[in-house]
């Protein structure tokens, strides 16, 4: 039997942490252009130095986690993100503000490259993060529902911050080095180190690694592109008061709760494929209908129904990126590549916007992210999971077993990865043949009396 499931809560808190700007850029960007009376092209591009900086941090810090420790870099990462956001908050400097916005973001990134290598280790990667979505999603519900109603550029900025302020605390059960990391890994982290032949190993999965890398990135970007104007949509094209709008994207994070408590009690029983390709295709019509709304009923169908899916889908493909490697690299990497796709996101969606109009911009948007679904549904069924069946038989190949495994909710760690090298079979020589002793075997029928011949 296998031991009681841990809630891994500093993670959870971690995630929630790094991932709450994003949630927040709509409103973000929103207060930025009206409060410092900037153009919707410069705010766009203020919430894309944001995610830029924050994805750079991704990219500098993936392998560092273990040997800095989680601990240090997580409190690292959570300062950076009160500084920067709490003084962008504080003044109406457009330059101070870019400052706190760009030092913040590099602070969520930090907090979020952590967050998703500590996941990846976990031996449920696909629990973890939908529990780090429904966090994040509840609390940028609570703070769609009350900034709106408040004056100021600086409030979500503010939420921000004293979110990172107020996850400190829990860091404290992270581990802080490389001695606690190695120790505390899972047994899946410990697996693939030995699949890999040493501690540092190579990266596994190299090909389907940078091509679901790719795709995130325009993935996301899509995704961000809407999102980012989502707010003028509803207030400029939809003719909704801002408190209306935010209620709207309020509704829409509640009903993206229900979407990944969803996904998380479907679990992997569809595997990874169908959520992935099949939710991209939802997820692209919704992002055509939010961009070409013209009342309430059209933009709160489109931004609820798109809320629903998307988290949906980005769970799947944050545990696809964990199975690719136990040790949390291509999380990471994958990860900072959809926040280059989110930083890009704002800006795009601004230009396209500018210089098409909004129903354009959808469906240009649209028919990328059909495209896009094609490669990482391609992934998701070369490699569909980490462990195989526990007790079954690796044959040279494996896929039949691999394949068996993603859809069972099979623990990681159990047994070798699928990229694993073949174990050596060991013939063992018998002094002589067993010969066949016909007499000793009869059919079991009361013919003969005991000792009879």
């Amino acid at each position: 039997m296998y031991a009681p499931r841990t809630t891994p809560w500093p993670l959870v808190a971690l995630f929630t942490a790094g991932y709450l700007a994003p949630y927040l850029l709509p409103t973000t960007v929103g207060r930025l252009e009206r409060g410092l009376d900037l153009t919707p092209t410069q705010a766009g591009g203020v919430g894309s130095l944001l995610l830029l900086s924050s994805a750079t941090a991704g990219f500098l810090l993936a392998s560092r986690v273990e040997r800095t420790g989680a601990r240090t870099l997580a409190r690292f990462g959570l300062v950076l993100a009160a500084v920067g956001y709490g003084g962008a908050a504080l003044t109406a400097s457009v330059p101070a503000v870019v400052a706190g916005a760009v030092v913040g973001g590099f602070g969520s990134g930090t907090a979020t490259t952590v967050a998703a290598t500590r996941i990846a280790a976990e031996k449920d990667p696909h629990r973890a993060s939908t529990l780090g979505l429904l966090s994040v999603s509840a609390l940028a519900g609570a703070v769609y529902l009350t900034v709106p109603h408040l004056p100021g550029h600086g409030l979500t900025l503010a939420a921000i911050a004293l979110t990172a302020l107020a996850v400190w605390p829990l860091t404290a059960g992270l581990p802080g080095g490389t001695a606690g990391t190695a120790g505390t890994a899972g047994p899946a982290a410990v697996g693939s180190a030995e699949a890999d032949g040493s501690g540092a190993g190579r990266l596994p999965y190299r090909r389907s690694g940078m091509v679901l890398a790719g795709a995130m990135l325009l993935w996301s970007l899509a995704q961000n592109a809407l999102w980012g104007v989502s707010g003028r949509i509803g207030v400029g094209q939809a003719h909704l008061s801002e408190p209306t709008v935010g209620v709207v994207f309020a509704v829409a994070l509640g009903a993206g709760l229900l979407g990944v408590l969803g996904a998380g009690a479907l679990g992997s029983r569809l595997g990874r494929a169908l959520p992935i390709g099949g939710g991209t295709v939802v997820i692209a019509c919704c992002i055509a209908l939010s961009a070409s709304a013209t009342g309430l009923g059209s933009f709160a169908f489109g931004e609820i129904a798109w809320n629903t899916f998307y988290p949906v889908v980005l769970s799947y493909l944050i545990g696809l990126a964990a199975s690719l490697d136990a040790r949390g690299r291509w999380a990471v990497l994958v990860g900072s590549a959809s926040s280059l796709g989110t930083a890009a996101g704002p800006l795009t969606g601004s230009v396209l916007s500018a210089q098409a109009g909004f129903p354009v911009m959808g469906a240009v948007l649209a028919v990328g992210l059909l495209l896009v679904a094609v490669p990482m549904t391609g992934v998701a069924l070369h490699a569909g999971g980490r462990a195989l069946l526990p007790g079954a038989v690796r044959r040279r190949g494996g896929h039949p077993a691999a394949v068996v495994a993603a859809t069972t909710g099979t623990p990681s760690g159990v047994v070798p990865e699928v990229g694993a090298p073949e174990q050596p079979v060991v013939e063992i020589a018998l002094d002589g043949a067993a010969v066949p002793a016909r007499a000793a075997y009869d059919t079991a029928a009361a013919t003969r009396a005991p000792g009879g011949v």
